[in-house]
Protein backbone atom coordinates (compact mmCIF):
# COMPACT_ATOMS: atom_id res chain seq x y z
CA UNK A 1 0.00 0.00 0.00
CA UNK A 2 2.80 2.25 -0.87
CA UNK A 3 2.25 5.84 0.54
CA UNK A 4 -0.91 5.43 2.76
CA UNK A 5 -2.39 9.18 3.03
CA UNK A 6 -3.89 9.12 6.21
CA UNK A 7 -4.87 13.10 6.06
CA UNK A 8 -7.99 11.93 4.57
CA UNK A 9 -7.73 14.20 1.73
CA UNK A 10 -5.61 17.56 2.89
CA UNK A 11 -5.07 18.91 6.21
CA UNK A 12 -7.71 21.79 7.53
CA UNK A 13 -7.01 23.76 10.56
CA UNK A 14 -10.87 23.90 11.13
CA UNK A 15 -11.90 20.48 10.13
CA UNK A 16 -10.05 17.53 11.73
CA UNK A 17 -10.02 14.76 9.39
CA UNK A 18 -9.87 11.32 10.21
CA UNK A 19 -8.03 8.58 9.20
CA UNK A 20 -8.96 6.57 6.54
CA UNK A 21 -7.98 4.49 3.31
CA UNK A 22 -8.48 7.36 0.95
CA UNK A 23 -6.01 8.33 -1.67
CA UNK A 24 -2.80 6.53 -2.69
CA UNK A 25 0.09 7.47 -5.10
CA UNK A 26 0.62 6.21 -8.56
CA UNK A 27 -0.48 2.45 -8.89
CA UNK A 28 2.02 1.74 -11.44
CA UNK A 29 3.92 3.13 -14.40
CA UNK A 30 2.03 2.33 -17.67
CA UNK A 31 2.99 -0.57 -20.15
CA UNK A 32 1.93 -2.43 -23.10
CA UNK A 33 2.25 -5.48 -23.94
CA UNK A 34 4.67 -6.48 -27.46
CA UNK A 35 1.57 -8.16 -28.85
CA UNK A 36 -2.05 -6.24 -29.75
CA UNK A 37 -3.53 -5.17 -26.96
CA UNK A 38 -7.55 -5.76 -26.52
CA UNK A 39 -9.73 -2.63 -25.94
CA UNK A 40 -9.88 -3.54 -22.44
CA UNK A 41 -6.12 -3.87 -21.65
CA UNK A 42 -5.93 0.06 -23.78
CA UNK A 43 -8.00 1.03 -21.12
CA UNK A 44 -6.26 -0.32 -18.64
CA UNK A 45 -3.49 1.78 -19.91
CA UNK A 46 -5.01 4.80 -20.17
CA UNK A 47 -6.56 4.98 -16.88
CA UNK A 48 -2.70 4.56 -15.66
CA UNK A 49 -1.48 7.13 -18.05
CA UNK A 50 -4.47 9.47 -16.87
CA UNK A 51 -3.02 8.94 -13.02
CA UNK A 52 0.49 9.64 -14.06
CA UNK A 53 -0.60 12.52 -15.42
CA UNK A 54 -2.91 13.85 -12.63
CA UNK A 55 -6.16 13.82 -15.09
CA UNK A 56 -8.61 11.44 -12.95
CA UNK A 57 -11.74 12.71 -14.31
CA UNK A 58 -10.36 11.45 -17.67
CA UNK A 59 -9.19 8.22 -15.08
CA UNK A 60 -12.54 7.86 -14.14
CA UNK A 61 -13.83 7.57 -17.85
CA UNK A 62 -11.28 4.94 -18.94
CA UNK A 63 -11.90 2.46 -15.73
CA UNK A 64 -15.89 2.89 -16.23
CA UNK A 65 -14.78 1.50 -19.66
CA UNK A 66 -12.75 -1.08 -18.13
CA UNK A 67 -15.42 -2.03 -16.24
CA UNK A 68 -18.27 -1.90 -19.13
CA UNK A 69 -15.97 -4.46 -21.19
CA UNK A 70 -15.35 -7.16 -18.23
CA UNK A 71 -19.20 -7.41 -18.32
CA UNK A 72 -19.92 -9.86 -16.07
CA UNK A 73 -16.10 -10.86 -15.19
CA UNK A 74 -14.64 -9.89 -12.09
CA UNK A 75 -12.14 -6.63 -12.14
CA UNK A 76 -8.68 -8.15 -11.32
CA UNK A 77 -6.73 -6.27 -8.69
CA UNK A 78 -4.79 -3.85 -10.67
CA UNK A 79 -8.44 -2.66 -12.50
CA UNK A 80 -10.52 -2.13 -8.96
CA UNK A 81 -7.41 -0.39 -7.22
CA UNK A 82 -7.43 1.74 -10.43
CA UNK A 83 -11.27 2.32 -10.14
CA UNK A 84 -10.50 3.18 -6.61
CA UNK A 85 -7.80 5.46 -6.77
CA UNK A 86 -9.99 7.74 -9.96
CA UNK A 87 -12.87 8.05 -7.92
CA UNK A 88 -10.73 8.44 -4.57
CA UNK A 89 -9.07 11.70 -6.21
CA UNK A 90 -11.83 12.93 -8.52
CA UNK A 91 -14.36 12.80 -4.70
CA UNK A 92 -10.85 14.05 -2.72
CA UNK A 93 -10.77 17.61 -4.42
CA UNK A 94 -13.70 18.32 -3.98
CA UNK A 95 -14.30 17.38 -0.27
CA UNK A 96 -11.67 19.22 0.42
CA UNK A 97 -13.03 22.20 -1.37
CA UNK A 98 -16.17 21.70 0.91
CA UNK A 99 -14.61 21.74 3.93
CA UNK A 100 -12.64 25.18 3.15
CA UNK A 101 -15.76 26.93 2.12
CA UNK A 102 -17.47 25.90 5.06
CA UNK A 103 -15.40 26.29 7.15
CA UNK A 104 -15.13 30.41 6.06
CA UNK A 105 -18.66 30.53 5.62
CA UNK A 106 -18.51 29.97 9.47
CA UNK A 107 -16.27 32.85 9.57
CA UNK A 108 -18.29 35.26 7.72
CA UNK A 109 -21.51 34.25 9.12
CA UNK A 110 -19.86 35.18 13.04
CA UNK A 111 -18.77 38.26 11.26
CA UNK A 112 -22.45 38.99 10.54
CA UNK A 113 -21.19 39.28 6.72
CA UNK A 114 -24.49 38.15 5.28
CA UNK A 115 -23.62 39.55 1.43
CA UNK A 116 -20.62 36.79 1.43
CA UNK A 117 -22.63 34.40 3.28
CA UNK A 118 -25.07 34.60 0.65
CA UNK A 119 -22.58 34.13 -2.25
CA UNK A 120 -20.51 31.85 -0.02
CA UNK A 121 -24.00 29.28 0.05
CA UNK A 122 -24.64 29.32 -3.66
CA UNK A 123 -21.12 28.37 -4.03
CA UNK A 124 -20.91 25.69 -1.74
CA UNK A 125 -24.27 24.34 -3.24
CA UNK A 126 -22.26 24.15 -6.58
CA UNK A 127 -19.97 21.85 -5.11
CA UNK A 128 -22.02 19.90 -3.23
CA UNK A 129 -23.99 18.85 -6.92
CA UNK A 130 -20.82 17.96 -7.83
CA UNK A 131 -20.27 16.04 -4.88
CA UNK A 132 -23.86 14.66 -4.75
CA UNK A 133 -23.52 13.09 -8.93
CA UNK A 134 -19.67 11.73 -8.21
CA UNK A 135 -20.74 9.61 -5.55
CA UNK A 136 -24.08 8.64 -7.26
CA UNK A 137 -22.01 7.24 -10.45
CA UNK A 138 -20.32 5.25 -8.33
CA UNK A 139 -22.90 3.96 -6.61
CA UNK A 140 -24.28 3.01 -9.36
CA UNK A 141 -21.35 1.32 -10.47
CA UNK A 142 -21.19 -0.58 -7.77
CA UNK A 143 -24.79 -1.95 -7.58
CA UNK A 144 -25.25 -2.58 -10.95
CA UNK A 145 -21.96 -4.18 -11.74
CA UNK A 146 -19.38 -4.17 -9.12
CA UNK A 147 -20.71 -6.22 -6.16
CA UNK A 148 -22.95 -8.63 -8.00
CA UNK A 149 -20.07 -10.00 -10.41
CA UNK A 150 -17.58 -10.09 -6.75
CA UNK A 151 -17.13 -13.99 -6.21
CA UNK A 152 -13.76 -13.88 -4.10
CA UNK A 153 -14.05 -12.81 -0.06
CA UNK A 154 -11.58 -9.82 -0.72
CA UNK A 155 -13.54 -8.29 -3.54
CA UNK A 156 -16.63 -8.60 -1.70
CA UNK A 157 -15.57 -6.50 1.20
CA UNK A 158 -13.41 -4.42 -0.31
CA UNK A 159 -16.65 -3.40 -2.88
CA UNK A 160 -18.73 -3.12 0.08
CA UNK A 161 -16.25 -0.61 1.62
CA UNK A 162 -16.27 1.14 -0.95
CA UNK A 163 -20.01 1.36 -0.83
CA UNK A 164 -19.94 2.84 2.60
CA UNK A 165 -17.53 5.02 1.87
CA UNK A 166 -19.25 6.82 -0.99
CA UNK A 167 -22.69 6.69 1.16
CA UNK A 168 -20.49 8.59 3.96
CA UNK A 169 -19.06 10.89 1.77
CA UNK A 170 -22.82 11.86 1.48
CA UNK A 171 -23.98 12.14 5.07
CA UNK A 172 -20.70 14.76 5.16
CA UNK A 173 -22.78 17.61 3.87
CA UNK A 174 -26.73 16.14 3.37
CA UNK A 175 -28.58 17.77 5.97
CA UNK A 176 -32.42 15.83 7.74
CA UNK A 177 -34.08 13.12 6.11
CA UNK A 178 -31.15 12.95 3.25
CA UNK A 179 -28.31 12.67 5.87
CA UNK A 180 -29.85 10.15 7.75
CA UNK A 181 -31.12 7.48 5.00
CA UNK A 182 -27.33 8.00 3.90
CA UNK A 183 -25.88 7.10 7.39
CA UNK A 184 -28.42 4.25 6.95
CA UNK A 185 -26.91 3.26 4.05
CA UNK A 186 -23.33 3.50 5.10
CA UNK A 187 -24.26 1.45 8.55
CA UNK A 188 -25.88 -1.01 5.98
CA UNK A 189 -23.10 -1.46 3.77
CA UNK A 190 -20.31 -1.16 6.28
CA UNK A 191 -21.80 -3.96 8.33
CA UNK A 192 -22.38 -6.22 5.08
CA UNK A 193 -18.51 -5.99 4.77
CA UNK A 194 -17.92 -6.33 8.20
CA UNK A 195 -19.88 -9.73 8.15
CA UNK A 196 -17.70 -11.27 5.26
CA UNK A 197 -14.38 -9.97 6.74
CA UNK A 198 -14.74 -11.61 9.80
CA UNK A 199 -15.95 -14.76 8.07
CA UNK A 200 -13.18 -15.02 5.18
CA UNK A 201 -10.50 -12.85 6.03
CA UNK A 202 -7.55 -12.68 8.37
CA UNK A 203 -7.45 -10.05 11.21
CA UNK A 204 -4.23 -8.81 9.65
CA UNK A 205 -5.72 -8.27 6.07
CA UNK A 206 -5.38 -5.08 5.23
CA UNK A 207 -8.29 -4.92 3.61
CA UNK A 208 -10.02 -6.09 6.67
CA UNK A 209 -8.22 -3.64 8.80
CA UNK A 210 -9.08 -0.60 6.63
CA UNK A 211 -13.03 -1.19 6.96
CA UNK A 212 -12.38 -1.06 10.21
CA UNK A 213 -10.83 2.13 9.93
CA UNK A 214 -13.47 3.25 7.83
CA UNK A 215 -16.17 2.60 9.90
CA UNK A 216 -14.86 3.54 12.72
CA UNK A 217 -14.31 6.91 11.35
CA UNK A 218 -18.03 6.88 10.60
CA UNK A 219 -18.89 6.33 14.09
CA UNK A 220 -16.80 9.16 15.23
CA UNK A 221 -18.00 11.29 12.63
CA UNK A 222 -21.39 10.50 11.27
CA UNK A 223 -22.86 8.99 13.97
CA UNK A 224 -21.35 10.90 16.80
CA UNK A 225 -20.37 7.66 18.64
CA UNK A 226 -16.69 7.68 19.99
CA UNK A 227 -17.21 5.17 22.15
CA UNK A 228 -18.42 2.96 19.10
CA UNK A 229 -15.24 4.14 17.13
CA UNK A 230 -13.02 3.53 19.95
CA UNK A 231 -14.47 0.12 20.33
CA UNK A 232 -14.37 -0.95 17.02
CA UNK A 233 -10.76 0.39 16.42
CA UNK A 234 -9.40 -1.18 19.29
CA UNK A 235 -10.92 -4.26 18.39
CA UNK A 236 -9.59 -4.34 15.13
CA UNK A 237 -6.53 -3.54 16.39
CA UNK A 238 -5.85 -5.67 19.07
CA UNK A 239 -7.61 -8.79 17.22
CA UNK A 240 -4.74 -8.14 14.26
CA UNK A 241 -1.80 -7.89 16.96
CA UNK A 242 -2.74 -11.26 18.34
CA UNK A 243 -2.27 -12.89 14.76
CA UNK A 244 0.58 -10.07 13.76
CA UNK A 245 3.10 -13.03 13.90
CA UNK A 246 0.97 -14.99 11.21
CA UNK A 247 1.37 -11.71 8.88
CA UNK A 248 3.56 -12.66 5.53
CA UNK A 249 5.77 -10.63 3.89
CA UNK A 250 3.93 -9.01 1.32
CA UNK A 251 1.13 -7.26 3.08
CA UNK A 252 3.19 -6.88 6.33
CA UNK A 253 3.83 -3.29 5.37
CA UNK A 254 0.70 -2.29 4.47
CA UNK A 255 -1.20 -3.88 7.05
CA UNK A 256 0.74 -1.95 10.04
CA UNK A 257 0.53 0.91 8.19
CA UNK A 258 -2.84 0.45 8.83
CA UNK A 259 -2.97 -0.63 12.34
CA UNK A 260 -0.92 2.56 13.07
CA UNK A 261 -3.45 4.77 11.95
CA UNK A 262 -6.15 2.98 14.11
CA UNK A 263 -3.82 3.40 17.43
CA UNK A 264 -3.47 6.99 15.64
CA UNK A 265 -7.00 7.89 16.09
CA UNK A 266 -7.69 5.96 18.91
CA UNK A 267 -5.15 7.72 20.90
CA UNK A 268 -6.70 11.45 19.32
CA UNK A 269 -10.25 10.33 20.08
CA UNK A 270 -9.82 9.39 23.25
CA UNK A 271 -7.52 12.55 24.16
CA UNK A 272 -10.88 14.53 22.59
CA UNK A 273 -13.09 12.91 25.18
CA UNK A 274 -11.12 14.76 27.68
CA UNK A 275 -10.38 18.27 26.35
CA UNK A 276 -12.26 18.45 23.50
CA UNK A 277 -9.22 18.77 21.41
CA UNK A 278 -9.38 19.75 17.68
CA UNK A 279 -6.92 17.54 16.26
CA UNK A 280 -6.37 15.74 12.38
CA UNK A 281 -8.26 12.16 12.80
CA UNK A 282 -6.78 9.48 10.18
CA UNK A 283 -8.54 8.16 7.17
CA UNK A 284 -7.66 4.70 5.27
CA UNK A 285 -5.87 5.18 2.01
CA UNK A 286 -7.56 3.85 -1.29
CA UNK A 287 -4.74 1.69 -2.45
CA UNK A 288 -4.52 -1.73 -3.45
CA UNK A 289 -3.34 -4.83 -0.74
CA UNK A 290 -0.53 -5.00 -2.89
CA UNK A 291 2.68 -4.15 -1.53
CA UNK A 292 3.14 -0.82 -3.92
CA UNK A 293 0.51 1.00 -3.52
Amino acid sequence: MQNLKIQSQLFFPSFPLPLSLCEPNLTSSPTMAATTPSPREENVYMAKLAEQAERYEEMVEFVEKVSASAEKEELTVEERNLLSVAYKNVIGARRASWRIISSIEQKEESRGNDDHVAMIRDYRSKIETELSNICDGILKLLDSRLIPSAFAGDSKVFYLKMKGDYHRYLAEFKTGTERKEAAESTLSAYKAAQDIANAELAPTHPIRLGLALNFSVFYYEILNSPDRACNLAKQAFDEAIAELDTLGEESYKDSTLIMQLLRDNLTLWTSDMQDDGADEIKEAAPKPEEPKQ
